[in-house]
């Protein structure tokens, strides 16, 4: 690695002794903190085009004047720098890259293949299941209406493996023909049901015109030999499947696996639409607006960035249609060829703009799909915009409340108290930010002793670790709780941060809340169209969610704790044993320290502890 730092940033002496190899640049402020992150087949001709006179991208421009520094690292060839470009960005979020935000994961179909009667499920996360996965879908919507478009026309069951292997009788499910009923013994047999599994894999495979054709001769051999009914069957499970190709523009046998990427840009806003196909059928589609800092952008650069970012971690299509003429096309292709084969997948990746009409066509919805959710991005945003400058002028904060957090406090009967922290960016959640605070040490049921100590730990965190304080800090309550708050603000010598709590209205209906503050505490009575009063309630609201959702986990978990757990010395297998033994937690509390010895591996010492546990003595 090289690296060159200087107060006035030396680019000749820099340049001179730069290699010409593939490699990582990474460009730093004065303040040491990476700005960017490029890759390039030639590290020195790269780096240099940075530093010529003049620069047509204002971005560009405003970046180099940035720079104190860079750090290069060398690499064999110039798939193994993107790479290594791809990791650096997702690790440090330059401000100058285009970033696309990572989903948590994306959603599959999985096929339990190891079991007698095979099931189909919706599916996110690692797959450490045996079976078969299909995907990744672009969204859950997307899983779920092919998950339905199949129960439609091959009948395997769909429910979870707890509650298959506890049936006695077939469901609603299999009334309505939506499923065979491998779970009652003589509904359907193996070699029916296996049929119907193989079917629906060959359909998700991308085979459906050699299910309709393998369709087609059963529903002939059913009709020669009389057997109407079932050939009526198999005749209408061809026309629905045909219902479903003729919705996609890609219909022919044998169609490569293809994404089209496609662009759409207005005002410095981007809008990159993904539309996947697999053996010519439409998985769905997604739209993704990607941080590019408000700065005018290159298509080129914004759909190099997708890509890269994209399959990092995902499987491969063979074919990606894209908008715009790439630069980077040949490494692209290379390491997205070395990314299929990796995943053992056949055939190597081609990159290209449309060209037949097919292609034009699939692309011509995709631009209609991302020029749409531009418009409906950009909408969205002004009107943000427009309840977050109401807000701030309702409240008179000295500027924009673009950074918000509201609490709330949740609980049963003071029991397993929550609090949650929920942060708004520019009118918008920021679910990654949300905290919830266990609340311990209060008298149950003191919703202001909870709001005090929740707000404590948030803000002396904040304060300590010198993170962002909030433009707005949003109380669910009245001007109780707001004093509470006053009160932990003084106390952190934080009382500059604004402060409004949101009281609940006459008759607790919506639009008539009072909005309170430390400079009026007569209270702010808005209209209930007020826009400004629709983002305060809109935050609040999504605090009362986040809250109670929390709360409900943590009381389900108290619920399904075992005392047993609590006793020093006692595993797992051995409260399994107690259980067995004694039929109950009930009936082991009240055993005698004999009784407990006769459970198999019970010793008297261990005995003596389990008794002394429920009697107070430990």
């Amino acid at each position: 690695m090289t690296k060159q730092v200087d107060t006035q940033f030396d680019i000749d002496a820099f340049l001179k002794n730069l290699t010409e190899r593939p490699g990582v640049y990474m460009m730093k402020d004065a303040e040491d903190q990476i700005i960017y992150v490029g890759k390039a087949k030639n590290l020195k001709r790269r780096v240099s085009s940075y530093f010529k006179k003049r620069h047509d991208a204002i971005k560009t421009e405003a970046m180099v004047a940035q720079i104190a520094s860079i750090e290069v690292t060398v690499t064999d060839t110039e798939s193994e720098a993107l790479i290594l470009e791809n990791t650096l960005i997702k690790r440090h979020k330059p401000r100058y890259n285009i970033l696309f935000r990572d989903d948590k994961s994306y959603p599959y179909i999985f096929v339990s293949t190891g079991k007698k009667f095979p099931s189909l499920s919706y599916h996110r996360g690692a797959k450490r299941r045996v079976g078969r996965y299909f995907g990744p879908f672009p969204n859950a919507s997307a899983v779920h209406q092919t998950l339905h478009a199949i129960q439609k026309i091959f009948p395997v069951r769909q429910c979870a493996e707890s509650v298959f292997n506890h049936r006695s009788r077939p469901c609603l499910q299999y009334q309505i023909k939506r499923c065979s009923g491998p779970c009652v013994d003589g509904l359907v047999t193996k070699e029916e049901y296996d049929e119907d599994v193989a079917n629906t894999i060959a359909f998700l495979e991308g085979k459906s015109f050699e299910v309709i054709e393998n369709l087609g001769h059963k529903m002939q051999s059913a009709s020669d030999a009389f057997e109407f009914e079932a050939a009526a069957v198999y005749r209408d499970k061809i026309s629905a499947l045909r219902a479903i190709q003729s919705q996609h523009l890609i219909n022919q046998p044998g169609s490569k696996d293809t994404d089209v990427v496609a662009m759409a840009e207005e005002a410095n806003q981007v809008c990159v639409s993904i539309m996947m196909y697999r053996g010519g059928n439409l998985w769905g589609s997604q739209n993704y607006f990607p941080k590019t800092g408000g700065q005018e952008v290159d298509a080129d650069e914004v759909v190099t960035a997708f890509i890269s970012q994209h399959y990092s971690d995902l499987p491969v299509p063979q074919l990606l249609l894209v908008s715009e003429a790439l630069e980077d096309k040949t490494a692209l292709e290379s390491w997205l060829s070395q990314r299929r084969q990796e995943a053992k997948a056949s055939g190597k990746v081609k990159i290209r703009q449309a060209n037949s009409q097919t292609e034009k066509g699939l692309m011509k919805l995709a631009m209609t799909n991302a020029t749409s959710g531009l418009k409906q991005q950009l909408t969205q945003k002004a009107s943000q915009a427009e309840r977050v400058k109401a807000l701030q002028e309702v409240l008179a904060l000295p500027v924009p409340p673009n950074h918000m957090e509201c609490f709330d406090i949740s609980h049963t009967q003071g029991n397993q108290t929550v609090a949650s922290c929920v942060v708004f960016s520019e009118g918008v959640p920021n679910s990654s930010a949300y905290r919830k605070f266990n609340i311990e040490g209060i008298q149950p049921g003191d919703d202001y002793a909870a709001m005090h100590q929740a707000l404590t730990r948030r803000y002396s965190r904040v304060k300590k670790e010198g993170l962002p304080v909030a433009d707005l800090i949003v109380i669910d309550g009245g001007k109780g709780q707001l004093n509470k708050a006053i009160e932990v603000f003084k106390a952190l010598e934080m009382d500059n941060v604004p402060l409004v709590s949101v009281a609940k209205g006459e008759g607790r209906k919506a639009g008539l809340e009072i909005l309170y503050t430390p400079f009026n505490d007569e209270g702010i009575d808005l209209e209930p169209d007020d826009i400004a009063l629709h983002l305060i309630n809109y935050i609040r609201d999504e605090a009362h969610r986040f809250a109670i959702t929390s709360h409900r986990s943590r009381r389900q978990k108290a619920q399904t704790h075992s005392r047993l757990e609590d006793i020093p010395g006692v595993g797992a297998k051995t409260r399994h044993k107690l259980l067995t033994h004694f039929g109950g937690l009930g009936e082991v509390k009240n055993a005698a320290v004999a009784e407990l010895q006769k459970v198999p591996g019970i010793s008297q010492k261990m005995a003596q502890t389990i008794y002394d546990f429920f009697h107070g003595e430990i």
